[in-house]
């Protein structure tokens, strides 16, 4: 009874400030390229830790592997990306149960806790995969970044420009695997309600558009 009612506090607390983050596929890859090429220059040098030119972003979204890493998105009601991570898992089968962590937000909607949010998710998700440490490189300069991960309790490392900030990971349990559960079905259904939205109102669109054209052909007629 005692860890029911742990659960249902824990899913009360996380769904009273919850944020639809979808799970990203192949066929985002274009919407990824968008998001990532709409940061400004100091944002994409925060991000790679160099000033990506639109080729390089376009290279790294290409070699993205879907099948094997997690891509998480927020999208607006147009389906835009307003913001994504990247939970990179190791390839290095002495490092397996490590995985790195990237995140970009657009510019206009900092401070709204996206960044902290998507990394809640990556976070429990790396949990239910086994994953044991999750890091963190970041220019030190990249203070947003690094105070979200000192939040969730990770060792920041201080190397001059650069930093590494390390967050040991609990073992999975009912409540991580729950959560994620809950997180998919959701966010899924959220992004269905705006597919069909959108779609609605670019039917709407349309037939204003018809509507319109036989409106000033009856004029141009004189019927």
């Amino acid at each position: 009874m005692k860890q029911f009612k742990a659960l249902t506090k824990s899913l009360w607390r996380r769904w009273t400030r919850w944020i639809p983050i979808r799970i990203l596929s192949e066929k985002h890859r274009p919407k990824i390229i968008a998001h990532l090429q709409s940061l400004g220059a100091q944002d994409r040098y925060l991000r790679f830790g160099y000033p990506a030119t639109d080729e390089q972003i376009e290279n790294y979204v290409n070699k993205l592997k879907f099948e094997r890493d997690d891509i998480y998105g927020v999208f607006n009601r147009r389906l835009d990306i307003l913001a994504m991570a990247h939970l990179a898992f190791s390839v290095d089968p002495e490092w397996s149960a490590c995985a790195e962590f990237g995140v970009s937000v657009d510019v206009r909607l900092r401070g709204r806790g996206l960044g902290a949010r998507l990394f809640e998710r990556a976070m429990t998700h790396a949990r239910n995969q086994g994953v044991a440490l999750m890091f963190i490189h970041a220019l030190s300069e990249n203070t947003p970044m690094l105070k979200i991960a000192k939040k969730a309790g990770a060792r920041v490392e201080r190397d001059g420009s650069e930093s590494d900030a390390y967050l040991s990971l609990p073992v999975a349990d009912l409540d991580s695997q729950v959560n994620e559960l809950l997180e998919e079905g959701m966010a899924d259904l959220d992004f269905q309600i705006k597919a069909r939205a959108k779609q609605f109102m670019q039917i709407l669109h349309t037939l204003q558009e018809v509507r319109r054209g036989v409106r000033d052909a009856r004029h141009q007629s004189g019927i």
